[in-house]
This record gives structure tokens, C-alpha cells and sequence, in this order.
């Protein structure tokens, strides 16, 4: 289909991950994003494909994992608790070389926290979350349409990488109704083929796929292998979007949900001519790290806006390497930043509301 239709966030991104080539999901049901599973119930089957609600989330990863290793496009969901869960399977994932897509739409913690939107798991999705030295590769949708054209593309970069990728929504997304097209879109990319899978030895040499390394030194060889293939991400697979930057005093840096509340707010400040503007982060690992680095030598004031207490904003401060000051709010615990507060953030660091006047544009 082509047409624009109307589709909740998580009914979309099942569609999607159809039309991308899903061979196989598997999940256990938690909110808030109960309808992938429900929707994947159905059409699965009637794709001809696989469907399994396993009995956990840890079942669900590993059943990921062997449906992988036989060379297939593999996919699960789940939200915060459950994603917690998986990250013991997520380090084999990334240990074995396999190729996984995993959904986290992000509900508020620590613990069972709540079924209310959030985005207090940047630190376990940029960071790989598992033990060991390895990366995930994070998509960061903020509108359903993303939530859509995210799905072939996370396929063909598990596929491409041989590495899991992950895209973190929050419950909004996952519940708002957007109008959406959905079609199926031959891939741009060259991807290797699937040499290595476990197709079965008759006539030809057995694969291995594995994690285990207890050769002396061999483990290390393979880390250094895995950090060759995720410098080759960091080069080739940075994606951000730059909105109103020119003359801006502050910047604001905010990825997903966040970002789309702070467009609006950066909007409104320049209504009230407040010369704000935005960058924002699509791929949260690997970050853009050197898009805001260079903006920092041009901009001297960042406004890291999420729905957290403080992660991404990490990240900004360490991109910024102390040429431009970094400001902070967030909402935590299903709270949503408004943007009315933004502005007046915005407008108190331009000047317009008390603030030390000159303080954002570097000369």
C-alpha cells in the first residue's frame, strides 16, 4: 500500500518490519507496547512467517538470537523492564555477530517505574547495556512516520553490520495516531550475504557461531575486530537534522518526543525574537557528536532538553569539549516537558527574562 492511512505507533511499526522482510518476532507482552505483538499475532501468520509469544523476555531474545544464526530477519520488542531483561542475550548477540532488531518503547522507571512515556534509557541503549565491550546501534524516531521508515532501515544496518539495532520510542509515540504510508522499499544498500548462517553442513564446511573465545587471546582479537566494524558505523552512519540554527543564540539538543515539543518551543521563541534553534540527534549511538562539536565553536550556549534527569545531556557536554556552556531540563518519571517552560528557559538565557545578555553567540 501507498495511501496515507491512520495507524497508532506501534500498529505502524509492525506493519513496517512486515514490509521490511521480518521473518520471525518474538515478544512477551508488557505496556506500552502491547499492539506490536497483538498486531504481529495476526499478520505474521498471514504472511507465512514466524510468530511466537514466548514465556519471558529472556526466552524472547534468545529465540531472537537462534532465528538469527539460521540467517534470518529477526525482530523483538518490548518496553523499559522487559529491554532490561534482554541484555544478557543482546551481549551473545553482539559477542556472535548476529544481526537483531529490538523496539524499546520506553515506559518510566527505575524498576516497574510506570506505563507513562519516557527516555531514562538512553544510558542502557548508548552504552550497550549488556557486559562487555560492544554497541548497539540506536535509532531515535519522533514521529510515527519515522517510526515506519526506521524499520527497513534498521534491517538493512543489522544486516550490513551483522550487529543489533535498536529503536527507542516511548509510549506517545507508540500510542499517538498519526497519518503514515507504508510501502515496500527495495533496500540502497549492498548487503553482504549471509555466508556464515546455519543452514545446514551437507556439502559444505560446518559454520560456528559462537561467543565464546577461551583461546589465549583470541577474545581480544575479536574485540578488536568488533571496534573496526563500529569505527566504520561511527564514519558512515550519523544522522541528525538541523532546524532554525541561523543567527540562534542557544541551541537546544533533544532527540524523539522531547524534540518535537522543543521544536514548537523553539518556534515560539523566535515569535517573541529570542534567536533559538535545534539539532536533532536521530541516531542516538552513534551520536553526532561532531555536528554539535563544530556547532559549539560557532554557538556558545546548548540546552539539553529529554525526559530523563540527565543522560543525552552527557553526551552534549562531552561533543561541546568545554567551548560552549550546556543547560539541562527534563521531566522524569512519565513527565513531559512543556513548551512553555522550554521558552522561558530560552528566554531567561537570551537575556529576555533576566538573564546575562550576549551570553549565547560566539563572535
Amino acid at each position: 500500500m501507498s495511501e496515507r492511512v491512520l495507524m497508532c505507533g506501534n500498529k505502524a511499526l509492525a506493519e513496517a518490519a512486515i514490509l521490511a522482510g521480518c521473518d520471525a518476532y518474538f515478544g512477551y507482552p508488557i505496556t506500552p507496547q502491547n499492539e506490536i505483538p497483538a498486531y504481529m499475532s495476526r499478520r505474521m501468520p498471514e504472511e507465512g512467517r514466524v510468530f511466537v509469544q514466548s514465556e519471558s523476555e529472556l526466552a524472547a531474545i534468545s529465540m531472537v538470537f537462534g532465528a538469527s544464526a539460521t540467517g534470518k530477519r529477526a525482530m523483538t520488542t518490548s518496553s523499559s523492564p522487559g529491554i532490561s531483561l534482554m541484555q544478557e542475550g543482546i551481549s551473545y548477540l553482539a559477542g556472535a555477530e548476529l544481526p537483531a532488531v529490538v523496539v524499546n518503547v520506553m515506559r518510566g522507571g527505575p524498576g516497574l517505574g510506570n506505563i507513562a512515556p519516557s527516555q531514562s534509557d538512553y544510558f542502557q541503549a548508548t552504552r550497550g547495556g549488556g557486559h562487555g565491550d560492544y554497541r548497539t546501534i540506536v535509532l531515535a524516531p519522533s514521529t510515527v512516520q519515522e517510526m515506519v521508515d526506521f524499520m527497513p532501515l534498521a534491517f538493512d544496518l543489522a544486516d550490513q553490520y551483522t550487529m543489533t539495532v535498536l529503536v527507542l520510542a516511548d509510549g506517545i509515540l507508540g500510542q499517538m495516531m498519526e497519518p503514515v504510508v507504508l510501502e515496500k522499499k527495495q533496500s540502497k544498500r549492498k548487503l553482504p550475504p549471509k555466508d556464515w548462517a546455519l543452514t545446514g553442513a551437507n556439502g559444505r564446511k560446518q559454520h560456528i557461531v559462537r561467543s565464546l573465545w577461551l583461546a589465549d587471546g583470541r577474545l581480544e582479537e575479536q574485540n578488536r575486530k568488533l571496534q573496526t566494524k563500529y569505527e566504520q558505523v561511527l564514519k558512515n552512519e550519523v544522522l541528525f537534522e538541523d532546524y532554525r540554527l541561523e543567527g540562534a543564540e542557544v541551541v537546544v539538543v533533544a532527540y524523539g518526543v522531547a524534540a518535537r515539543i522543543a521544536r514548537s518551543a523553539v518556534d515560539s521563541a523566535r515569535e517573541e525574537g529570542i534567536a533559538a534553534g535545534l539539532i536533532r540527534p536521530i541516531t542516538l549511538w552513534p551520536f553526532p557528536t561532531e555536528r554539535i562539536g563544530k556547532a559549539a565553536d560557532k554557538y556558545g550556549l546548548f540546552l539539553a532538553v529529554e525526559m530523563n534527569m540527565g543522560q543525552m545531556v552527557e553526551d552534549v557536554r562531552l561533543a561541546v569539549e568545554g567551548k560552549a556552556s550546556v543547560l539541562f531540563h527534563g521531566r522524569s518519571g512519565g513527565g513531559v516537558p512543556a513548551v512553555e517552560d522550554i521558552v522561558g528557559i530560552l528566554r531567561q538565557a537570551s537575556g529576555s527574562g533576566g538573564g546575562e545578555k550576549g551570553v549565547g553567540k560566539r563572535k
